[in-house]
């Protein structure tokens, strides 16, 4: 029965990952005006954004925006590349710096819930194991309560990250940052990595149904 509930969101989650690495791949092959550390840049001054810097960070795919430092971080493939894929990642990553700045509801939600989501995954496990080994359903229950700060993090991400991606998407034909083509293979990109949140949101959701449909029956 749990793998009925888990083998959905796991296979959309693999599929979701090798479409991201091969829209990457070929979004890189599409040449585009800016490198992505330009691009940041231009997009964050034509928006005010002056006082956000965009540094480079260590990794593949790294890519995120701070908002504890308010700077925009890129992975050196995005940083230094000149190719859509590269200012389509920046543009998105802009894009959570201009929420910041405006104090996008979804986003304030989020950042508000993060520290429900790091203590709730960790205490479901540890409360979910000392339930099975004191027999307590109620620590149990507990646990999977718990873990509804992790669903809802997911739940509350999905509408911030969809946003950041519709903004790169908007601006960057707008700027001249790309032509047609470039533009079609950023949309590639941003809507492959749009599958790895939905496949996130998803095993979350089910891992939450599933032991509380389990702990609820047997209290039955």
């Amino acid at each position: 029965m749990y793998l009925f509930y888990i083998i959905p969101p796991m296979l959309l989650m693999v599929w979701a990952q090798y479409q991201v690495k091969s829209a990457f791949a070929k979004g890189m092959q599409v040449p585009a005006r800016l490198t992505g550390a330009v691009a940041a840049r231009q997009i964050l001054d034509a928006s005010g954004l002056t006082n956000v810097p965009v540094v480079e960070t260590q990794g593949y795919l790294s890519d995120h925006f701070d908002p504890r430092a308010n700077e925009v971080r890129l992975s050196s493939n995005v940083y230094h590349n000149q190719t859509a894929a590269a200012v389509g990642i920046a543009a998105h990553e802009v894009g959570h710096a201009m929420q910041y700045a405006q104090s996008y509801a979804p986003l304030v939600i989020r950042n508000l819930a993060v520290p429900a989501a790091q203590f709730g995954g960790g205490a479901f496990t540890v409360l979910l194991l000392l339930g099975v080994m004191l027999g307590s359903m109620h620590l149990m229950l507990l646990g999977v309560f718990l873990f509804g700060g992790v669903v809802f993090f997911q739940l509350i991400n999905l509408p911030v990250e969809f946003d950041a991606s519709n903004r790169a998407k908007q601006i960057l034909p707008e700027m001249n940052i790309v032509d047609q083509q470039g533009a079609t293979a950023v949309n590639r990109v941003l809507n492959a990595a749009a599958l790895t949140y939905v496949a996130a949101t998803l095993q979350a959701v089910l891992t939450f149904v599933y032991y509380f449909s389990q702990i609820a029956g047997r209290r039955r």
